[in-house]
Formats: C-alpha cells, sequence, structure tokens
C-alpha cells in the first residue's frame, strides 16, 4: 500500500515580497517530491490571489488585512475580520489536514499558523528581512522553526529555532543572462543603448515615480540611454500622463510581469529594498542604485540595503534625496563601467541561491 503523500500549507502574502518566496519555496518542495500537495491561503484581494493560480498552485482568501497605525473606521472592523479569519483557517486545516504549516509573514499568515499550532501541526516560519515583521514575532513561540536571511534574529526569535537560509526567489530569473536577446525583442527596447530599469514594487513608489518625472529634460538631452519604468498599479494614471512618459527612450508600465527579462537586459537597476528584491539582485549580480522606503517598520530596508553597501554592492539614496539625485547620480554611474562591474561582482558573492531548497526539506524535517 502506498503512503498518502505529504500535505503542506503555505500561508501569508500581500506583497510580492511575501508572495514570489513562498511560491519559491513550493517549486522546491514539488521539486524534491512532486507527489507533496501544497495549498495557499492568502489574503482576499491581495497580489497572492492572482500570482498563485498563475503559479499551479490552489488557494483561500482569507477576510484579513492589518491594524492600521492611526484611528480609522476600518480598525473596527479588525477584530470582526480577526475572529471571522480564525474560524475560515481553522475550516480550512480541518479539510486540508496539513502534515506541515509555513508561514511567510504578512496577515492572512497568522490565523493559519496559529490555528494548526493549536491543532498539533507542526509549523515553520519564514522571516525575509533583517527586521523581524508583526505576525511572525507573534508567532515565534507557536512555531517549530524560523528560515531567516539574515544574522543577528537572536532578538527577535529564540536561537534554537533559528535556520539561516536566505532568502527564496523566483525561478525565473535564474540565469537571466542568457535570455538577453529575448529581453530587448520582447520590450521593444535597443541593444545598442544602456538601459535603467525602475521597479517601485507592484503599487508603485512615489518618491521613484517623481524622480523619475523630474528628470525629464536630463533624459531628454541622452540619446544613448532608455528606461524600463514600473509606474505601478496606484500611480499609473497619473504618472502615465506626465511628458517623461511620453519620451521615446522611456517605457512606462502598470506592472513588469516579465522580471527575468527585466533582469536581463538592465545595466543598472533602481528599486526599494524590500528582502525579496535584494535577494534577487544579488542572485543575478545586478548593479543598483537602493531608495529604502522611510514607511516601514524599524526603518528595516534601510538596513536591509546597508547589508550591500557595506560590501561595495549597492549604491544607496535616501528617499528625502532622491527626487534631485536619483537620475543625475544614475546617469553618471551608467557611464562608469568599472564601478558598474563591482557592484555586479560584489552582489554576486553575496547570492545564496539554493535558499529555497534549504527551507523545502527543512520543512520536509518537521513531519511526523
Amino acid at each position: 500500500m502506498k503512503d498518502k503523500p505529504t500535505k503542506i500549507i503555505i500561508s501569508g502574502g500581500g506583497t510580492g515580497g511575501h508572495v514570489f518566496p513562498a511560491i519559491a519555496i513550493a517549486d522546491a518542495l514539488k521539486k524534491i517530491d512532486s507527489s507533496i500537495e501544497i495549498h495557499f491561503v492568502g489574503a482576499k484581494g491581495k497580489i497572492e490571489m492572482e500570482k498563485v493560480p498563475k503559479a499551479g498552485y490552489s488557494i483561500d482568501g482569507l477576510w484579513i488585512t492589518g491594524l492600521q497605525r492611526k484611528l480609522t473606521l476600518k480598525n473596527l472592523l479588525f477584530p470582526i475580520k480577526v475572529i471571522h479569519s480564525l474560524w475560515n483557517a481553522w475550516k480550512i486545516v480541518r479539510k486540508f489536514k496539513p502534515d506541515v504549516v509555513v508561514g511567510v509573514g504578512g496577515y492572512a499568515s497568522y490565523p493559519v499558523v496559529a490555528v494548526a499550532a493549536n491543532m498539533g501541526i507542526p509549523a515553520l516560519l519564514q522571516e525575509q528581512n533583517s527586521y523581524a515583521g508583526l505576525v511572525n514575532k507573534q508567532l515565534k513561540n507557536k512555531v517549530k522553526k524560523v528560515c531567516v536571511a539574515y544574522d543577528k534574529m537572536e532578538k527577535y526569535f529564540p536561537k534554537e529555532k533559528i535556520v539561516l537560509t536566505g532568502n527564496p526567489v523566483r525561478n525565473d530569473i535564474l540565469e537571466v543572462k542568457t535570455k538577453k536577446a529575448e529581453a530587448y525583442k520582447h520590450f521593444g527596447f535597443d541593444p545598442g543603448k544602456k538601459t535603467i530599469i525602475i521597479i517601485g514594487g507592484s503599487l508603485g513608489a512615489r518618491t521613484l515615480n517623481q524622480s523619475l518625472a523630474a528628470a525629464h529634460d536630463l533624459l531628454k538631452g541622452e540619446d544613448s540611454v532608455q528606461v524600463l519604468w514600473q509606474i505601478g498599479k496606484l500611480y499609473i494614471d497619473n504618472f502615465g500622463q506626465e511628458k517623461t512618459a511620453q519620451l521615446p527612450s522611456v517605457k512606462g508600465q502598470a506592472f513588469v510581469d516579465r522580471m527575468d527579462l527585466a533582469y536581463a537586459m538592465a545595466d543598472l537597476m533602481i528599486c526599494r529594498a524590500g528582502a525579496s528584491t535584494i535577494s534577487e539582485l544579488c542572485l543575478v549580480g545586478q548593479a543598483a542604485i537602493l531608495v529604502p522606503s522611510p514607511n516601514v517598520a524599524e526603518d528595516h530596508q534601510t538596513k536591509n540595503a546597508m547589508a550591500l553597501v557595506d560590501k561595495n554592492a549597492a549604491v544607496l539614496i535616501k528617499d528625502n534625496d532622491a527626487i534631485s539625485e536619483l537620475i543625475p547620480q544614475a546617469l553618471e554611474l551608467l557611464g562608469d563601467e568599472e564601478r558598474l562591474a563591482l557592484l555586479s561582482k560584489n552582489s554576486k558573492l553575496l547570492a545564496k541561491p539554493n535558499a529555497a531548497e534549504v527551507i523545502a526539506k527543512e520543512v520536509l524535517s518537521l513531519r511526523s
């Protein structure tokens, strides 16, 4: 009689920084054992509800959001949402009967991991950042292991539970440099020009958008540079009408769906400093200018960025300085081939390419 297949629930999401690592872990699990059954649980209306099915996995969405930092009417619904999500998480876990539950952070992670742990199902957390998120800190005593990407995480989690694995990244960015010709064709770019890629996350980043918009005259005079600008879903209607977006050398779009091809043709990346972004930059050995978001807990994006800057693997520009300095510094850096090569080489040295596989093995080690 054949043993029943292992079942894993992966919970969490809310941003690409949570979702893409989660999918990478799922892919690594399937690579180890194709019979493993994987089910995702995310938050309704968030990016995981689109990206997870596209990756070939089933998903349930919970009615859950975070507690707002300011006093708002939404906060009145928060206790109701938590209770509702805990009840639905219990029904999902009871029906699917997982052997292990994985939490990757984000609001939807808490109800599923908490319920599973209370039912005696072993659970594991994956913390992407150098500063632990609120949900993962709340769950630290309920789980067996915590996979982290940075040193000195004992201040957030019990030392004996910590496993230093690095952050998993999406499979499609592996070996991106072999896709250069395909990338130029896909985006309609000129292989003979230097290429800047500006990425502000799936929703967009106001400061990065304002910085590019302010550089219209500078870019207008640069015939040897082209820009792929991810404006973001929140800003596409406004910034899409900017005169900078109308320059023939600048292509603005709401979302860059083929990040593997974007990396393939990038001479320089400009982006925030989320943990997954940092991991991807290192994996592909990408020269980058990082503009850490000021709107995150404990300024953890600056800490993420400094892990590269301290090793001369990236350039940091503060959010407050970006509008005046970002594009001028980017154009200056593009003209310095030696510096670009050094940033690329040093970032590659910081990569942990097997993170997803290592985490997958840790997950499977928790099976009873």
